[in-house]
């Protein structure tokens, strides 16, 4: 990993879909000065860093995960100049940007691939994977075929208009797989090394990077994409020492070594991080089981051996929305636990509202299911919930229709709201060493089928205790002794000198 970074020790993030956020001028698609506008907000919650969704030009097949130049934000979002007056606002408040890069592929409509298809050589003929003949396609993979005079068929990423950048093969075993070091693989990574220079010396403070873990093929063991990672991390310490780079790899034991500060838990993989939030029976539902998630996270840990950090987020754009399945009181236990896990947090915009997830909607720009977990963010009781003042037919995706949704405006008002658990939360969090980022966790229990969740979190002298019980039965824990309460959800434990009452449907931290 790339040198520590102070302001990650208590960073607490929060994921914007830009064109979901907050709408300026009318035209029914959230911008840049939205997010200018609403930094006192995100602030005032606790978060003091910002995961932006992608901002540049785009056809929008994929929501912006299909870049088109990758050096402009998209016209609907404003100008480079906004985007720095971002980085600018957000760092006179103490905050912190990071933009998300895709590096793994582009949007076919990118003048690079256009330059790539054509049939006489040129200097983007190896930006992107192609074989050498039109009637093999790359095995294992998806592709492009009989698209251009080009005699050949083009690997793609993700969905069909997703052409996958070259990065080479670490073990290239037909005529057309490149090496690593080969001349399109490189001049591909130097492209993205320039990319990064060009927002980094704007003010942006680093990078999440989408499906970190691809780039090289063939490669299952990731050697490769961790050696050509290690080359950019070496290049950023060089140039841009202070640049955070967050990975979606999912196995933080390799995105660590690779030189990424961060790697999140994902809701796919082997993470079990569903068990939590989002399945038939999600533990914080009460009937659920959160062992294999804990023994992989724990797994995760030892793998990483104590570099970096693991992150689990809320949800994100790619998710159902966390209240689709858990709410109320148990959508502040889950809270309670990701606000005193360790590794920095991520709240999803709306989820510390509880937002829902908007069922039966058309697929807008390539979101299919996900469009649900995409819609307006919803600020008050005005026109469009305060998202935009166009009609309501030109928004991105329409507000969520029930007329009880919840808003800002509401959830401020009220004391017990989520919005406000969410604060307190947050800055018990940051009041105590032992429950931010880098403190250590030791599980007491795991959370095993109608069994709470305790763990002790630890850093410098301090011990706190945090315990989750969303079952319906009270438990019990012997030989506890607490000092101090720091926070009760529901009924207060009932403590003697050898033994602790847990009662159900309750959490709370307290000193040891």
């Amino acid at each position: 990993m790339g040198k520590r970074i102070e302001w990650l020790d208590d960073a607490v993030f929060y994921e914007i879909y830009p064109q979901s956020f907050k709408d300026t001028d009318g035209d029914g698609i959230g911008n840049i000065r939205g997010i200018t506008d609403s930094l006192d907000y995100i602030r005032d919650l606790g978060c003091n860093a910002i995961w932006l969704n992608p901002c540049f030009e785009s056809p929008f097949g994929d929501a912006g995960y299909d870049v088109s130049d990758y050096y402009k934000v998209a016209p609907r979002y404003g100008s480079n100049e906004d985007l720095a007056e971002l980085f600018s606002k957000a760092h006179e408040k103490g905050m912190h940007v990071l933009l998300d890069l895709v590096p793994g592929h582009t949007s076919w409509d990118h003048p690079w691939f256009r330059e790539s298809q054509k049939a006489e050589r040129n200097e983007y003929t190896d930006r992107y994977i192609w074989t050498d003949s039109i009637w093999e396609s790359p095995e294992g993979y998806a592709s492009l075929r009989g698209i251009s005079d080009r005699d050949g068929s083009c690997l793609t990423n993700f969905f069909t208009h997703q052409p996958a950048l070259n990065y080479g093969f670490y073990k290239p075993d037909r005529p057309w797989q490149q090496a690593m070091d080969s001349e399109g693989p490189m001049a591909t990574r130097n492209e993205i090394k320039k990319i990064m220079s060009f927002w980094l010396s704007k003010g942006c403070d680093g990078f999440r990077v989408d499906m970190a873990g691809s780039l090289v093929k063939n490669d299952p063991e990731s050697k490769g994409t961790i050696a050509l990672w290690q080359d950019i991390r070496g290049f950023l310490d060089k140039e841009f020492p202070d640049a955070v780079l967050i990975s979606e790899w999912g196995e933080p034991d390799k995105s660590i070594e690779a030189g990424f500060h961060m790697d999140f838990l994902l809701h796919f993989g082997p993470s079990h991080y569903n068990d939590l939030f989002r399945c038939d029976a999600p533990f914080f539902c009460g009937k659920g089981d959160a062992s294999e998630f804990i023994k992989r996270y724990l797994e995760s840990r030892r793998k990483a051996d104590g570099r970096g950090y693991i992150c689990i987020p809320s949800g994100n754009h790619d998710m159902d929305r966390l209240a689709k399945y858990v709410r109320g009181d148990k959508a502040k236990m889950a809270f309670a636990f990701l606000l005193s896990m360790p590794g920095a947090p991520y709240i999803y915009y709306g989820d510390e509202i509880g937002m829902r997830y908007v069922e039966g909607l058309t697929s807008v720009e390539g979101g299919y299911n996900r469009t649900g977990s995409r819609s307006p963010m919803q600020w008050n009781g005005g026109t469009n919930a305060g998202f935009s003042d166009g009609e309501a037919g030109s928004l991105y995706i329409p507000i969520d229709p029930d007329e009880n949704r919840p808003t800002v405006e509401k959830q401020a008002a009220d004391e017990g709201s989520l919005l406000n658990e969410v604060k307190k939360l947050i800055a018990i969090r940051m009041s105590h060493p032992a429950l931010m980022n880098p403190g250590e966790i030791e599980f007491l229990a795991d959370g095993a089928p109608g069994k709470p969740l305790v763990y002790v979190r630890s850093c410098e002298g301090e011990r706190i205790l945090v315990v989750l019980n969303p079952t319906e039965t009270d438990q019990e824990l012997d030989d506890v002794r607490l000092k101090e309460l720091l926070y009760v959800l529901g009924e207060k434990p009932e403590s003697t000198d050898d033994k602790l009452t847990i009662k159900r449907n309750s959490a709370f931290f307290a000193v040891l």
